[in-house]
Formats: C-alpha cells, structure tokens, sequence
C-alpha cells in the first residue's frame, strides 16, 4: 500500500510536500478548519504559534532578505468573518 502523504508544512521552506504551495494550502486550511471548528481562538493561537516557528526557519534559510508580513498568509485567512 502506498505511503499516504499528508498536507502538512515541509519545513525550512513551509511548503506543502504534496501540493508545492506555499503552506498553509487549501486542504491544510480545511483539516484546521475542521479540526478546530469549535474553537477559533485555539486556531488562531495555533497558527500564531506556527507563523513564529515559520519566520524563524525563512529567516535562516534566507539571511539577510527582508520576510513579507506573514500574517494574511498564516493567521489572516482564519479570522472571523
């Protein structure tokens, strides 16, 4: 049986190993989604939590390059609507 891969983020670079995006992708947005359905400020928190972790490894894997504000991209799209 093939080896299921699952959405979650390759790290240094924080893409996703099965689709290539920049992750979180849309299946990841989705299982968070689900996963913390009935607590938005838990996923909130959560991804927060990662964006930090996210930062740190662009910032070594990229030295001295200027990061773009990753918040929309790890924290904005979870928001409340």
């Amino acid at each position: 049986m093939p080896e299921r891969r699952t959405h979650s983020p390759s790290r240094p670079s924080w893409r996703c190993p099965v689709c290539g995006i920049l992750w979180p992708c849309s299946a990841a947005k989705l299982r968070l989604l689900a996963e913390y359905r009935e607590d938005r400020p838990g996923l909130l928190a959560h991804l927060a939590k990662v964006q930090e972790a996210a930062t740190a490894d662009l910032t070594t894997l990229h030295p001295g390059v200027a990061l773009p504000d990753l918040t929309p991209r790890f924290v904005g799209w979870a928001k409340a609507r």
